[in-house]
């Protein structure tokens, strides 16, 4: 799935079955209200119903600590990495 225009260009599955969100651009210094809908919208399209309401809290956690490369939250189980590349 390809999404232009946005913040995130793509929601994937890796090889070992992980979601990977991939974003265009630098990593943004703070998520906005309207990125954090955008993720959640491309998110659903790949993860269930387990795993949204976990990166949800994920994202909260960016919102408030800071979006930077190598910042990695783990939260009942679920594991957030931001790589830049």
């Amino acid at each position: 799935m390809l999404v232009h225009g946005g913040p995130a260009t793509a929601v994937v599955r890796g090889p070992a079955g992980e979601s990977v969100v991939l974003l265009a651009g630098d990593l943004p210094d703070a998520l906005t209200d309207e990125s954090v809908s955008e993720l959640m919208e491309l998110a659903a399209a790949v993860l269930d119903a387990d795993e949204l309401p976990l990166f949800r809290t994920c994202l909260r956690t960016l919102r408030r600590d800071g979006m930077r490369a190598g910042r990695r939250i783990e939260i009942d189980g679920a594991v957030l990495t931001v790589y830049e590349g």
